[in-house]
C-alpha cells in the first residue's frame, strides 16, 4: 500500500473512532434519559487513568529511548496539549453544547496548527491552504445546520473551553512532527502517557470517583463507555494520529477534525434515528473537497523538509 493511501486510510479510521467518541463522553456522564452519572471532571480524570494504565507497560519498555531532559518536556507538552487537558475540556463543553456544535468547533484546530507552524515552526502558509480550510469549514456550517438558521445553545465558556482545546491540539501536533522526529509513534504515545499515569489516577481518586461506582446503578455501564473511549478514542486513535504525522504532515493530521462532524452525522441517523436533508450531504462534499485542497501537494513538500518519525 502507498504512503498517500495509508495516509488517507488512517485519516478515515481515525475521523471514525473520533467520531464516536462525542457520544461515548455523554454516555459516561447521562443514561439513556439523561439522568447524571459521573461528572464531567470524572469522565476526563477516568479517560486519562485508564489510557495510562494501558500505555504504562509500553511507557516502561521505552524509557531509555529518552535521553535528554529536552525531550521530556516535550513528551510531556504533547501528553498535557494533546490528551490531558482537552480531556477535561471537552467533557466540560459538552455540558452545555451539542456534539454537533462541539465538533464544528473542533475543526479550529488545523487553523491554530497552520498559525502556530507559521509562528513557531517557519512554516509556509500557501493561499490554497487557506482557502481549502475556509471551504472545509464551510462545509461544516452547512452540515451541523448554521446556514440552515437551525437553533444552537452557545455558551461562551463552553465554546472558549474548545477553542483552547484545539489550540493545544495544535500545540501538541507541531512539536511532534518538528521536535519529536527520533521517536516513532508507539514511543511519543506511551512515554506521553505513562508521564500522565500517576496524575491522571491522582485527580480520579481527589475526585471521589469510587463513590458514584457505588451509589449509581449505571456507573458501571457509564464505565464501560469511558473505557471503550479511553482503549480506542485516546490509545488506539493516539497512536494512528503520530503516524499519520509522521507519513504526511500536521496539517493533513488535523483534517480529521473536518471528517468527525461526518461520521458523527452518520452515526446519529443509524443509531439515533435522526433525520437527513440533502443539505447534509452538501455540506460532507464541500468538507471532503476543501480537505483534499488543503493537503493536496502541500504535505509532499512538507514531508521533504522534515525527517519522518518513524514507523510505530
Amino acid at each position: 500500500m502507498s504512503k498517500d493511501l495509508r495516509s488517507w486510510l488512517f485519516l478515515l479510521i481515525l475521523a471514525l473512532i473520533w467520531g464516536s467518541s462525542f457520544i461515548l463522553m455523554k454516555r459516561g456522564m447521562y443514561d439513556e434519559v439523561g439522568g447524571h452519572i459521573f461528572s464531567d471532571s470524572q469522565v476526563g480524570a477516568l479517560r486519562m487513568a485508564i489510557a495510562g494504565l494501558v500505555m504504562l507497560p509500553f511507557g516502561l519498555m521505552n524509557l531509555r529511548k529518552i535521553k535528554n531532559w529536552k525531550q521530556v518536556f516535550y513528551l510531556l507538552l504533547v501528553g498535557t496539549c494533546g490528551n490531558f487537558f482537552p480531556a477535561f475540556l471537552f467533557t466540560f463543553a459538552e455540558t452545555k453544547l451539542s456534539s454537533g456544535l462541539a465538533g464544528m468547533l473542533n475543526s479550529f484546530t488545523p487553523f491554530f496548527t497552520l498559525i502556530l507552524g507559521y509562528l513557531f515552526f517557519k512554516q509556509q502558509i500557501r493561499l490554497k491552504q487557506v482557502i481549502g480550510l475556509t471551504v472545509a469549514f464551510g462545509g461544516i456550517c452547512i452540515l451541523v445546520g448554521i446556514l440552515n438558521n437551525a437553533p444552537i445553545e452557545i455558551s461562551l465558556l463552553h465554546v472558549g473551553a474548545i477553542l483552547l482545546a484545539t489550540v493545544m491540539y495544535a500545540t501538541s501536533l507541531n512539536t511532534i512532527k518538528y521536535k519529536l522526529s527520533e521517536f516513532k509513534s508507539l514511543e511519543i504515545a506511551s512515554l506521553s502517557f505513562t508521564f500522565l499515569a500517576i496524575p491522571a489516577w491522582i485527580v480520579t481518586l481527589y475526585l471521589d470517583t469510587s463513590s458514584v461506582l457505588k451509589t449509581n446503578e449505571h456507573a458501571f455501564e457509564a464505565l464501560g463507555y469511558i473505557s471503550i473511549l479511553s482503549v480506542f478514542g485516546t490509545c488506539l486513535a493516539l497512536l494512528l494520529f503520530n503516524q499519520i504525522i509522521a507519513l504526511k504532515s500536521p496539517m493533513f493530521a488535523s483534517s480529521v477534525t473536518y471528517m468527525i462532524p461526518i461520521v458523527a452525522v452518520i452515526l446519529g441517523v443509524f443509531l439515533n434515528h435522526e433525520s437527513f436533508h440533502i443539505s447534509q450531504f452538501l455540506g460532507m462534499i464541500v468538507i471532503v473537497g476543501g480537505v483534499y485542497l488543503v493537503n493536496s501537494k502541500s504535505s509532499k513538500v512538507e514531508g521533504r523538509s522534515n525527517s519522518p518519525l518513524g514507523r510505530g
